[in-house]
């Protein structure tokens, strides 16, 4: 009778995991977002249903060096099966969105009949600018309040590596934002040790004594793109996480080997804890074990805190 049991119960196990990401089918499709003036380019993945005229929605933001590629197929498509909308981007420079241009010579002046004029510039490509991807992320909720499939009071944001320390900044500054989901995150904790040298930078950056915007430099071994260290040391996640008034999921590396998961994600969940739902969870592994071995698991607990408090209208 128990061995008999127990086969029942793998059998459904097993159903169960098999289904968990496939509850829905869906439409994927191309869009535009512009950010102050430059084109970005995203994906939204719409689940089916003709009964549901409004679907709750997630905003991915993807880490230092990644796009919206790697997102839809590890993430937005598992998360849309589950019955939530998802918007996947590329910030500018990165992917296949357009790059912000500078002019690196004198520019001609416009007539008084037309605003064109040609111009030599300069494409930034791959810059890792935390200022520019906030407004990046903020042109992209003003997207979505603009699609009529989109319930506005159920937008939800999800950030890895790099993108979830901005998942803590836009989740703790900007009222739009119901829920956050926030893994592996970077928190901005180390920069003030260099904040007095990289001001220095942004000085001589302001006076073009050096590169007003770094192409090349500063490179992180193992990292794609150049990292604006001077307005780096302005971002700092931490600074603003107390004031997170949602609920807030937060999962870590165990053996985290980028940054210190306790000056980072953990605090972060302290600073929180008891004022608004909050759980921070670590699964076993280094960084990028969250994105390999430990995905499947990290998605159930995701889907199952989003299914919590974004699915269920208030």
């Amino acid at each position: 009778m128990i061995k008999k049991l127990k086969i029942i119960l793998l059998t459904l196990l097993i159903f169960f995991q098999g289904q968990l990401f496939s509850d829905y089918e869906f439409l994927k499709e191309d869009i535009e977002i512009w950010s102050d003036g430059t084109r970005m380019k995203g994906n939204l993945f719409i689940p089916r249903d003709e009964n549901i005229k409004k679907w709750p929605t997630i905003l991915m933001v993807h880490g230092w060096g990644g796009t919206k590629d790697h997102l839809n197929t590890a993430y937005a498509t598992k998360f849309a099966a589950a019955g939530f909308m998802v918007m996947t981007f590329d910030y500018r420079g990165w992917g296949e969105s357009d790059s912000r241009l500078v002019i690196y010579k004198d520019m001609p002046k416009p007539s008084r009949w037309s605003n064109k004029v040609k111009v030599e510039a300069i494409a930034i490509r791959e810059l890792v600018d935390p200022l520019d991807q906030y407004e990046d992320i903020q042109s992209c909720l003003y997207f979505l309040e603009g699609d009529s499939r989109v319930d506005s009071s159920r937008i939800g944001i999800w950030g890895s590596s790099f993108g979830g320390g901005h998942a803590i900044m836009v989740g703790a500054k900007d009222p739009r934002i119901r829920v956050i989901v926030s893994q592996v995150g970077g928190m901005g904790t180390d920069m003030g040790f260099y904040s007095q040298e990289l001001k220095k930078r942004l000085i001589k950056q302001a006076r073009r004594e050096e590169d007003p915007v770094p192409q090349g430099v500063d490179i992180v071994p193992g990292l794609r793109g150049t990292p604006h260290l001077g307005r780096m040391a302005l971002y700092q996640p931490i600074s603003v996480a107390k004031n997170i008034k949602v609920p807030t999921l937060i999962i870590d590396a165990e053996n985290e080997e980028l940054f210190d998961r306790r000056k980072n994600g953990l605090s972060v969940h302290n600073l929180i804890k008891g004022k608004v739902p909050t759980r921070y969870l670590t699964f076993p592994g280094r960084h990028y074990d969250i994105y390999g071995k430990n995905l499947e698991a990290v998605l159930k607990v995701q889907i199952d805190w989003f299914n919590e408090h974004l699915k269920q209208k208030k």
